[in-house]
């Protein structure tokens, strides 16, 4: 049987492979964002706000995924 100690240990670790999926998504957003300014410099400042709030969006689900894992180290 498992301990309840290694059960949160697990926990945590499984909420936070979620941040692997945000770096991706990060790295995508600002590499969307240079092909787009790249290819047409004049809509720059259109797509801006656009890629700030993906990546704020994207930012939100990394801070869930460390909510997450820090309250099952520490409160459960």
């Amino acid at each position: 049987m498992m301990d309840a100690e290694a059960a949160k240990l697990i926990g945590a670790g499984l909420a936070v492979i979620g941040l692997g999926g945000v770096g991706a998504g990060i790295g995508h957003i600002f590499a969307s964002m240079i092909s787009a300014v790249g290819r047409n410099p004049a809509a720059a400042g259109n797509v801006q706000g656009f890629m700030w709030i993906g990546f704020a969006l994207v930012e939100a689900v990394a801070l869930y995924a460390l909510l997450i894992a820090l309250l099952l180290l520490f409160v459960f």
